[in-house]
C-alpha cells in the first residue's frame, strides 16, 4: 500500500477524515497553527523586500541573514510594548474584537487541502485538517464572522475615528464578500461539489469537448475554464482583505489609522496577524478553487509521474500561494488608493452584475450540454448570446456628463453674498476691508537747492 501511495497521488474522500485517529488530528492542528505563524512572519518580510526592490531602496537587512529575522524580532517585541486602553472603551468588547478576528482567520484555514493521502507516522491520512460536504461555506462563514471583529473594534474604542473606520470596513467587506461568493458559484456548478478536496480532484484532468466535429480537451484548471469567475474572485479578494489599492478602512490620510487606531501592544498584533493570515487564506482558497490545488502543473506531471505523490504536493501548493501573494504586493507597490465612492460603486454596479450575467450564461451552457441540443446548435447559440451580451454592455448608456459652462456664466449664476472665487490667473486682489497705506510724498522742485531736491 505504501509503495502504491509513493508512486501515485491518492485523492482523499470524506471517509478519509472520519478514520483519522485523535493524535493525528492534533498533530495536523498544531502543524497548521505553526505554519500560519511562520507564513505570516515570512509574508511580512517578503512584502517589505519586494516593495523595497520595486522602489529601488534597501529593505530590512540588519536582523538575521540578509534581514530575514526582522519580522520575528518585531513579532516578539510587539506583545511586550505598553498597552494603552482608552477610558471610554468598553473593556469586554474591546478585548473580544481582536480575538474574533484572529480566531476566524485561523479557523478558515482548516478546510484548505495541502496534498493527497500520505503516510504520517504509520497512519494513512490526508494533508488537510478536515473536510465536510460544505467546506466552502465554512470558509465563507469564517470570512463573514471576521466582520464582527472589525466593526466591534471600532465601536468599543469609544472614539469617532475608529468608529468611522469600522463602519467603512464592514461595508466594504460585506460588499465584496457578495462578489466573492457569486464568483464561487460557477465553481460549484462545474465541479458539482462544495468539498474543497473534491474540487481539487475535479481539476485533475480536463474533460473532452466536441466543437464542430473536433474533439478538444478542455483545461482542467478553473482559472482558465472559468476565467471571468477567476478575475472577479481576485478583485474581490483584494477588497475583502482590505489591501491596497482597496485599503480604505485604514486610510491614514482620512481616518488616522482605521478601526484599530486605539489598539496597541498584543491586541494590535492580533489584528495585524489576522490581516496577513487572511491574505494567505484567500490565496490558498484561490489555489484550491481555480489553480488545481496541490497538483503540479501539466508540464511537471508530464515529465515526472510521481510529482503529486507523498509530500511533494506541498511544494506546488505553496509555490502557487507565494505567486498570488506576490500579486498582492505588486498591487500595493504600483496602484494608488481609490476613492471610497468609486470603490463601492465598482463592487455593486460592476462586479455583481457581471457575475450574475456570467452565472446565467454558464447555466445555459450546462443545460444545452445536457443533450437536449446538438453540438452545433449549442455552440452557435452560446456564441450568439455572448455577442448580444457584449453589445448590450458596450451600448449601455452611461452617466451623462454635465454640459461645461463658461466661467463668466458660472460666476453670473452665483447668488449674491457668495464666497468670493479666486481669479483664474491666480492674482488675488486686495481685500476690500483692508485700508491701503499710501505714502505722502513732497512734490519735486525743479531748479531749486540741491539739498532740498528730491532724489
Amino acid at each position: 500500500m505504501n509503495a502504491i501511495l509513493a508512486a501515485h497521488a491518492v485523492d482523499p474522500t470524506l471517509e478519509t477524515f472520519e478514520n483519522d485517529v485523535w493524535w493525528i488530528t492534533l498533530i495536523k492542528l498544531f502543524g497548521v497553527f505553526v505554519l500560519l505563524l511562520l507564513l505570516t512572519l515570512f509574508t511580512i518580510n517578503y512584502e517589505r523586500k519586494v516593495v523595497a526592490r520595486m522602489a529601488v531602496r534597501p529593505g530590512p537587512n540588519q536582523v538575521g541573514p540578509k534581514g530575514w529575522l526582522q519580522s520575528l524580532t518585531d513579532g516578539l517585541k510587539l506583545p511586550f510594548k505598553e498597552e494603552i486602553i482608552p477610558k471610554t472603551a468598553d473593556k469586554v468588547v474591546y478585548f473580544i474584537a481582536p480575538v474574533i478576528s484572529a480566531t476566524t482567520a485561523f479557523t478558515a484555514f482548516s478546510v484548505i487541502p495541502f496534498g493527497g493521502v500520505v503516510n504520517m507516522f504509520g497512519q494513512q491520512t490526508a494533508l488537510q485538517l478536515t473536510d465536510v460536504p460544505v467546506s466552502v461555506l465554512v470558509l465563507l462563514a469564517c470570512s463573514s464572522m471576521s466582520v464582527y471583529g472589525v466593526v466591534l473594534a471600532g465601536w468599543a474604542s469609544g472614539s469617532t475615528y475608529p468608529l468611522l473606520g469600522g463602519l467603512r470596513s464592514s461595508a466594504q467587506m460585506i460588499s465584496y464578500e457578495v462578489a466573492m461568493g457569486l464568483s464561487i458559484v460557477a465553481v460549484f456548478m462545474t465541479s458539482g461539489t462544495m468539498s474543497t478536496s473534491q474540487i481539487v480532484a475535479a481539476q485533475a484532468s480536463g474533460e473532452p469537448v466536441n466543437i464542430f466535429g473536433f474533439d478538444i480537451t478542455a483545461p482542467g484548471w478553473y482559472a482558465l475554464l472559468l476565467l471571468p469567475s477567476f478575475v472577479i474572485y481576485m478583485i474581490a479578494a483584494v477588497g475583502e482583505t482590505n489591501r491596497a489599492p482597496f485599503d480604505l478602512p485604514e486610510a491614514e490620510s482620512e481616518l488616522v489609522g482605521g478601526f484599530h487606531t486605539e489598539y496597541s501592544s498584543f491586541k494590535f498584533a492580533l489584528f495585524f496577524l489576522a490581516e496577513y493570515i487572511n491574505m494567505i487564506t484567500v490565496s490558498a482558497f484561490c489555489t484550491t478553487l481555480f489553480l488545481g490545488g496541490w497538483r503540479a502543473p501539466a508540464p511537471i506531471t508530464t515529465v515526472w509521474e510521481g510529482a503529486n505523490s507523498g509530500y511533494f504536493p506541498l511544494i506546488w501548493f505553496f509555490g502557487k500561494v507565494l505567486i498570488l501573494l506576490f500579486g498582492f504586493i505588486w498591487l500595493r507597490a504600483t496602484l494608488p488608493r481609490l476613492r471610497y465612492d468609486q470603490f463601492m460603486r465598482f463592487g455593486w454596479k460592476v462586479l455583481i452584475p457581471v457575475n450574475l450575467v456570467w452565472i446565467l450564461f454558464l447555466a445555459y451552457f450546462k443545460v444545452a450540454r445536457s443533450g437536449q441540443l446538438s453540438d452545433e446548435v449549442r455552440w452557435i447559440s452560446t456564441a450568439a448570446i455572448a455577442v448580444i451580451v457584449l453589445l448590450v454592455a458596450w451600448g449601455w448608456p452611461g452617466a451623462k456628463k454635465p454640459k461645461p459652462v463658461p466661467i463668466q456664466e458660472e460666476l453670473a449664476q452665483r447668488p449674491p453674498g457668495s464666497f468670493p472665487i479666486p481669479p483664474m490667473d491666480l492674482q488675488v486682489p486686495p481685500s476690500p476691508r483692508a485700508r491701503r497705506a499710501v505714502a505722502e510724498r513732497a512734490p519735486a522742485t525743479v531748479g531749486g537747492d540741491p539739498e532740498t531736491k528730491e532724489v
